[in-house]
Formats: structure tokens, C-alpha cells, sequence
């Protein structure tokens, strides 16, 4: 068997955070177009809750008054470019048994889900009487009906008690959306429950990837209903042009350049076709983001995503990546990424793994954390390259010089994912507001010749002590998604800069030479197009005040931009297919033909597993396995990600 090379990227000890209802909720299994990916905010439908109950007394004057005093000042600070509606219920009846059929019926969606309107939301809760019945199943039936067709959506269901209509219970409506497809994840807030109200809000929350928060008052509410709400509106929002990969090698769709999305099962492969022509560099790359899923024991808050490459007559080609995450259900978005040079090598005939044709790309989700759903969307990106006839300069060597800039910076708000990433128009300083538990994207496009610097300051908010301590990190990403840098540490409510001990994280210009460095994570930087930064602020150690809070990314843009290499063929699509306006039909027949379009089966999932080959599966056991063995050394806090290759 070829040794498995294992690199330890960074790992910080430290913290367990005790997981609270903070969202940055991942996609489910609906395939989303990549032209409805355009917003960078998922629609996100409030719940008010304005049954009888809510008259009770409260610091702010009534658990009502609270409750607005509460969307105020969550409307009053939503981004203008962000959809928000409300909805009601409770508001036309009475509570006593003789009204309680209409009472069950007394739902109204007062605002969709449409671009923010600050004055309309406002006199719409300022209207809100509280004095019915609480039909919370269905509620969330209608005001889920009431959303966007398709794309990423949520809902914040903020409710003082149990649902008394059932039937349809709560619990069944959420998970009944969830197995519909419905790209949906609903957060609920308890105000001041009791432990079977508690209980039923977090089923409802979890059954969809969403998450559950009390507020024990008023001014609780008050401070957590904007957070959570804010954190529902960046939504990593997964994009692609549908696919359904196969279980075995030889009934995989085919793929060409550009990106895809499909959903995968826990602990199993999904085979995928890519045509790469004699000569060609073949890129793929899979991503998953993970739902934030509270209370989860660090030893079982580990997920693994692999990748292997299979040669025209499906036999391993010797190639294997994997990527591990911990403490995934604080939100982590996860890629394991390979590049292919396999048909740049001459070889025979009987070697299936040379030359040009056609090969398979099989991602496995291997380790599965608790309390994850049992599918999750994964988006692929397929990218060939032709040969090059004339490579150009060879590889460069010195790192972009960080040149810190002055004045207060231009802001800019970070995307939820990938897809929807701010672009960063150059050298400068930027600056955004993160709730916690927020993990959002910013792009840097690179030409030949170009690169990058950058460093992140995460600014003082004011908070102190156990319940203002949170994980902070920052990573690079290559347009393969692949990860050049990353570091994180710890958030007190002071000052803290990433990287923590260097001036900043920096590429070498970017050349077509660099694939062949010494260096390893210079061979990530071989070509052009956008790089990403992602920068997080994780759920807090303890219940508290949530502070939200201020980064600066200062960046520097440098270099020439260079003629880069002279390839074999033209590729105007571009090499990940980004310049193509849409996908063709000649993509979704060949799509079609090979499986592509057939919905997702279990049973498919259940077949991959099953054809897992012994030695694979051995492999990807030993390197868990160590890399296990490392967290139990290392400690259970922190943040690790290992990183296997076999070649």
C-alpha cells in the first residue's frame, strides 16, 4: 500500500463552545439554479407569536410590547438589501374553547418575504394585538408557503409556549417540509418557556438543520431576536446546475466544466464522470456546508469528506484527498479538492490512469458528526485545463509585501458562502459586522502575475467574561476551493488579529509554474481567477449578550498582470465553466443519459457504500484514526483540520 502522507495544518487547543442558537444554516437537498443565487441574504419569514399569552407582564410592559420593541430593533439594523417578511398568529380571536376552530385558523401573513421595507414591517407589528390561540404547525405550513418558490430560505419562529391546535403537531410539519425538499431551515426562539414548550421548539428547529435560543425576558429578546435573525439572513446558499451522481463507477453522469449540485449520505460515495482530454489538468472539488446543531460533544463533532480518482475502467489511480473537520456544528463549511495531471503523463494503453479519457471522481462523506441530517447538499466544481504549449515564467517564489492600509476602510458585507461572495475591489481596507456565529466569504479576483495579502482584525466590542469568548478564524481559498492558508484562535471581546503570527496571509504571483513548486501550498496557486476569504466568529462559550462584532480586512492587491501561459486549445467557457451563460441541452442529455436528472435514491447510497473496496476503506480508517488519535493528544478544543495524500 502507498504511505499515507499526513500534514497537521494548525490546530489550537482551547475552547469546547457550548453551541447556542446561532444560524448560519446550510442548504438542504433542493437543487438551487445558479442564477437564483444573485442575493447574498436568504428571504427570512418572522413568526410572531400573539396569542393570549402573550399579555403576561413583563420589564418592557407586556410580553407583546417586548416582542415588537424586539423586531424594531432587528428591522431597524437589517441589511437594505435583505428580504424580510412577518407573519401572525393569534390576532383575530379570542382564547376560550368556544372560538379556539377559528382561533386554530388565525393565521395572517402580514409582509412577504420581500425586499426590506423598514416602514411597512414597522406598522405592521405596531398593529399586532395579542389574543388568541397558538397554531404553531400550521403556521410554519404558511408561512413557508408564503416564501420564495426555490433557493434558500428561512424562518425565525419566536413563540412563548406550546403549540395548542396540534393536530398537525409542530415537530411533523418541519420535518414533512424537510422531506418535501424544501430548501428551508426555521431557528426558534423560546420567550421565557416552560421545558415542554422548550422541547418542542428545538424538534421543530432541528428537524429542519435550524437552531433553538431561549430568552428568559424582554431585554433578552430583545438582544437575541436581531442576532438570530441577522445570522438567518446569511445563509450559505449552495448553487448548481442539478446533478445525481451514481453508486458505481460505470453508471456515473458525465460532467463538464462548471458547477454542480447534488445531496450525498452519510458514509458513502458518489461517482462522478469528467472527460479529460490528452494533455489536460483536471480540477474537482466538492463542498458541504454543515447545519448548527447545539449541545454536540467535541469528540462527536467530527466530519470527513474524501476524494479519490478511478481511471477509465474504474480502478484506483492512487490518488486520495481528504479534509476533517471538528467542531462542524458551529457551522463549517468543508472542500476537499484534488488536482488531476494524470492526462498530462504518456503511458500505455494498459495503464488506465494515463493519458487522456475519461475519469471518475468519487467524494465520500466518511465521518459523520451527531446529530446531522441524514443527506446534505454537496456542491461540485469541474474545471479542465488544456495543455500548455508555452508555460511561461517559471515559479515564483517571494510572497506578496502587505502594505497596511490607512483610514476607516469601505464597508462591505460578506456572503454566505461561496457563491455569493463580496467582491473586494482591490487594495484596501474593508470593513463588515459579524454576529456570532456567522462564517461569511469575500472574493479577490487574481490575474497572471498578481497576488494577494491580507490580515483580519477582529475589533474590541465591549463584551467580558466566559459568555463573550468565542473561536475566530480566517482561511484562504484558491478558485478550486482548495486551501492555501488558514488560522484561528480565540475572541474575549478585545482586539485580536488573524493571522496571529505573521504579518499577514500572502500568495506568490500567480503563474502557471507554481503547480510544480517545492512548496505545497504555493502549487495551489497555478490559476488565475477569484480567491477567497473566509472569516468567521463562532458561537460564544456561555448563554450571554452576543455581542456582535466589527472586523477590518485590510488587503493588498500587487503585481503586474502577465500574458500567463500559451495553451493547446481555446477555451472561452473558461476553465470551471464560468464563462458560460448557462448550462446547454447537449450538457443535460449527456446529463440524462448517464443517470444525471434520476432523483437521489437510498438505495443508491446504500449500494456505494457497499462497494466501497476493502483498501480504501482501510486507508481512510487509519488516517481517521490517527488523526483521532492526535485530538485525544491535543486536546478536545479547537478547530482541526488534517489533510491526506497519496499519489
Amino acid at each position: 500500500m502507498p504511505k499515507i502522507a499526513e500534514r497537521l495544518t494548525k490546530l489550537t487547543a482551547g475552547m469546547a463552545a457550548a453551541l447556542i442558537g446561532l444560524t448560519m444554516a446550510a442548504s438542504s437537498a433542493a437543487a438551487q439554479g445558479s442564477e437564483e443565487s444573485g442575493s447574498r441574504y436568504a428571504p427570512t419569514m418572522l413568526i410572531l407569536d400573539a396569542s393570549g399569552s402573550m399579555q403576561r407582564p413583563d420589564p418592557a410592559g407586556t410580553m407583546m410590547d417586548a416582542a415588537k420593541k424586539a423586531v424594531h430593533t432587528f428591522v431597524d439594523a437589517a441589511p437594505v438589501d435583505s428580504k424580510v417578511g412577518l407573519t401572525v398568529y393569534g390576532t383575530g380571536t379570542g382564547s376560550d374553547e368556544a372560538e379556539k376552530t377559528a382561533g386554530c385558523r388565525d393565521i395572517q401573513v402580514l409582509h412577504k418575504a420581500d425586499t426590506l421595507d423598514r416602514a411597512a414591517l414597522g406598522s405592521a407589528v405596531d398593529g399586532v394585538k395579542a389574543s388568541g390561540w397558538t397554531p404553531m404547525g400550521n403556521a410554519l405550513r404558511e408561512a413557508a408557503a408564503a416564501m420564495p418558490s426555490s433557493g434558500p430560505r428561512s424562518i425565525v419562529l419566536v413563540s412563548d409556549g406550546e403549540d395548542t391546535c396540534s393536530p398537525p403537531e409542530p415537530c411533523e410539519v418541519a420535518r414533512e417540509l424537510k422531506a418535501q425538499g424544501v430548501d428551508l431551515v426555521m431557528h426558534a426562539i423560546g420567550f421565557a418557556v416552560d421545558s415542554a414548550a422548550r422541547a418542542q421548539l428545538t424538534c421543530m428547529a432541528q428537524a429542519t438543520g435550524g437552531t433553538y435560543t431561549d430568552a428568559a425576558d424582554g431585554p433578552a429578546l430583545e438582544r437575541i431576536l436581531p442576532r438570530v435573525t441577522a445570522a438567518a439572513l446569511r445563509n450559505y446558499e449552495s448553487a448548481g446546475t442539478q446533478i445525481v451522481g451514481a453508486a458505481k463507477y460505470d453508471s456515473a453522469p458525465v460532467a463538464r466544466p462548471g458547477q454542480y449540485l447534488d445531496t450525498i449520505g452519510q458514509k458513502v460515495s458518489r461517482y462522478y464522470a469528467v472527460d479529460v482530454p490528452d494533455g489536460a489538468t483536471a480540477y474537482f472539488s466538492g463542498t458541504i456546508s454543515f447545519p448548527r446543531v447545539p449541545d454536540v460533544p467535541s469528540v462527536e463533532d467530527m466530519n470527513v469528506l474524501s476524494l479519490r480518482v478511478y481511471g477509465r475502467d474504474g480502478r484506483a489511480c492512487n490518488k486520495y484527498e481528504f479534509e476533517q473537520v471538528t467542531n462542524s456544528s458551529d457551522g463549517a463549511a468543508l472542500t476537499v479538492a484534488t488536482q488531476f495531471d494524470g492526462a498530462t503523463k504518456k503511458g500505455s494503453s494498459a495503464d488506465p490512469c494515463k493519458g487522456g479519457g475519461r475519469y471518475y471522481f468519487a467524494p465520500t462523506w466518511d465521518r459523520v458528526s451527531r446529530g446531522v441530517p441524514e443527506r446534505l447538499p454537496i456542491e461540485l466544481l469541474v474545471g479542465i485545463e488544456p495543455a500548455a504549449t508555452d508555460p511561461g515564467p517559471a515559479a515564483a517564489a517571494a510572497p506578496t509585501v502587505f502594505t497596511e492600509p490607512v483610514g476607516a476602510g469601505t464597508p462591505a458585507v460578506g456572503g454566505g458562502s461561496f457563491n455569493v461572495a463580496t467582491e473586494l475591489d482591490g487594495s484596501g481596507r474593508y470593513t463588515d459586522t459579524l454576529q456570532t456565529g456567522e462564517f461569511v466569504f469575500y472574493k479577490v479576483e487574481l490575474d497572471w502575475g498578481q497576488g494577494l495579502a491580507y490580515r483580519v482584525h477582529y475589533d474590541a466590542n465591549g463584551g467580558r467574561g466566559v459568555e463573550n469568548v468565542s473561536n475566530i478564524q480566517t482561511v484562504l481559498y484558491a478558485p478550486t476551493r482548495e486551501e492555501i492558508d488558514r488560522d484561528f484562535g480565540a475572541y474575549t471581546g478585545a482586539d485580536a488579529v488573524l493571522p496571529a503570527n505573521e504579518p499577514a496571509f500572502a500568495t506568490v504571483p500567480i503563474r502557471y509554474g507554481n503547480r510544480t513548486s517545492d512548496v505545497l501550498e504555493t502549487r495551489r496557486q497555478g490559476v488565475p481567477g477569484w480567491y477567497y476569504i473566509a472569516v468567521k466568529v463562532g458561537s460564544t462559550e456561555a448563554e450571554g449578550d452576543k455581542r456582535p462584532v466589527p472586523i477590518r480586512l485590510d488587503l493588498t492587491v500587487n503585481g503586474t498582470p502577465e500574458a500567463g501561459p500559451a495553451y493547446s486549445t481555446a477555451f472561452a467557457d473558461g476553465i470551471f465553466g464560468e464563462n458560460a451563460a448557462t448550462a446547454t441541452a447537449d450538457d443535460a442529455a449527456a446529463s440524462d443519459a448517464a443517470g444525471g436528472s434520476a432523483p437521489a435514491d437510498a438505495a443508491d447510497d446504500v449500494a456505494a457504500a457497499a462497494d466501497t473496496s476493502d483498501s480504501a476503506s482501510s486507508t481512510t480508517g487509519v488516517a481517521i484514526a490517527l488523526a483521532a488519535a492526535v485530538i485525544a493528544l491535543c486536546g478536545i478544543g479547537g478547530w482541526l483540520v488534517v489533510r491526506t495524500r497519496r499519489r
